[in-house]
């Protein structure tokens, strides 16, 4: 028999135009969808969970997150960001185990999920071996995310991956790819973690992608992070060789010309902004907030690496929000067609559809839309910090925390309820955790 869970008495906020919000109202779920929504629903056999003063929203979706890094958290946000570069990609990356990419994922995939993130783009630059793509998966499939799992190269001799790159993505793709995803109808999805022109040549980067898209995949590309690759202008690069696609996301961007983002807009490229660590990184460049919705382009949101920010959507939200608000709507914008401010909506729908878009799951999540999969949250809107709610989008975007996540669900399964994680052990998970962390920074003995 389906599975039936109602949800009665919640402020629903649905991230979709044509439901729009329901300060009181009720949501169906029937197996892994949403069968419903509506003011009131009368259901007999299904389970019902009280939601009155409860916020209900789509789970947020991250779509640019290096969880392998995970343990290692805030290692690096008040030092050289090139430190981090000659570390994290360097000689700690080489190091890492199977044990410490996977405990590192399982982590990050957890506290996202425990912080109301129900898809991540888990961009795993760090395939040493088969053996730790393998960790990875694992990893996600584990924690009961939903995962897109970025297969990225090896850091062993990662110079030899990272500049001018002679060496095309590692084959071992394929066989992820038939072992792992064969089948679309499933939690974990498979992209290519990228090198464009600022990593590669051009017979590599483009023989890569030719692999992307004969696999039938999305690939997500670092661009335009730091004045030097930003003089490469990797977008115009792909764009006279007729590369630009809608299968792409760009991360970052925020040394990409003003031209480059209309190449990006025309062609259909997402963006994705990892607002809080853009803002730690010295030297990496302007948010591109304004150039990339003066062209129309909605920039989906990242956690990036939790060694240099938080990881949770709610600081990228807040973060987003106050940037506009405060720096480009200040008079710092010198693009005439963008927004003079945005919107706490607007921050909301990067965190959600615009984000679903950039991961290529926007039939399936982004929205509590009917037919869709029940992927959402509960926020606890009687919370000393929230209450009483006035306006819901305002509470999440500007006040909401991890810790107001009451519930949340992915395909109609609960991962968390009552403010508490389920089917994992989380005092063991903090125990691999911390070994992990002392192997990786050379504490073991």
């Amino acid at each position: 028999m389906t599975r039936r869970t109602l949800l009665k008495n919640g402020w629903i906020v649905s991230v979709d135009p044509q439901i729009g919000d329901l300060p009181r109202g009720d949501l169906l779920i029937e197996g892994d969808r949403i069968a419903a929504i509506a003011p009131r629903l009368d259901v007999g056999d299904a389970e019902r969970i009280e939601a009155a003063g409860m916020i209900v929203l789509p789970g947020f979706v991250d779509t640019h997150r290096h969880a392998w890094q995970t343990c290692v958290r805030h290692r690096y946000a008040d030092i050289d960001p090139q430190i981090y570069f000659a570390e994290m990609l360097g000689a700690k990356g080489a190091a890492f185990r199977t044990e410490d990419v996977y405990v590192g994922t399982l982590l990050g995939a957890v506290s996202a999920l425990d912080s109301g993130i129900t898809t991540m783009l888990d961009w795993s630059h760090v395939q040493n071996s088969p053996d730790h793509g393998d960790a990875a998966i694992q990893a996600l499939r584990d924690a009961g995310i939903r995962g897109v799992f970025g297969h990225g190269w090896p850091l062993v001799d990662g110079s030899a991956w990272m500049f001018d790159s002679a060496l095309g993505h590692p084959q071992d793709i394929r066989r992820l790819r038939r072992e792992y995803f064969s089948s679309e109808d499933q939690l974990l999805t498979l992209a290519m973690a990228a090198r464009g022109p600022e990593m590669a040549r051009r017979e590599v980067w483009l023989d890569d992608l030719r692999l992307a898209r004969e696999l039938g995949i999305r690939s997500s590309i670092h661009m335009g992070a730091y004045a030097r690759n930003g003089s490469v202008r990797a977008v115009a690069q792909m764009q006279r060789e007729g590369a630009l696609g809608p299968d792409l996301t760009f991360v970052h961007c925020c040394f990409c010309g003003r031209d480059e983002i209309a190449m990006m807009a025309d062609a259909g490229v997402s963006a994705s902004l990892g607002v809080h660590c853009e803002m730690n990184a010295q030297g990496i460049g302007d948010i591109p907030f304004d150039r990339l919705l003066a062209a129309g382009v909605r920039p989906s949101l990242s956690g990036d690496t939790e060694t240099k920010c938080s990881g949770d959507m709610f600081t990228q939200m807040r973060h987003a929000f106050a940037y506009y608000r405060s720096w480009m709507g200040g008079g710092h914008s010198r693009e005439a067609d963008a927004p003079a401010t945005l919107s706490l909506r607007d921050v909301l729908e990067f965190a959600t559809m615009a984000g679903a878009r950039a991961n290529g799951l926007e039939s399936k999540v982004g929205s509590l839309t009917p037919g869709k999969q029940a992927d959402l949250v509960l926020i606890r809107g009687e919370d000393l910090n929230l209450a009483p709610v006035s306006d819901a989008v305002g509470a999440v975007v500007l006040a909401a925390h991890p810790g107001n996540v009451d519930s949340v669900f992915v395909a109609g399964r609960a991962v968390k309820r009552h403010g508490r994680m389920l089917d994992i052990d989380l005092d063991a998970l903090r125990r691999r955790a911390r070994a992990s962390q002392d192997h990786v920074l050379g504490l073991s003995t």
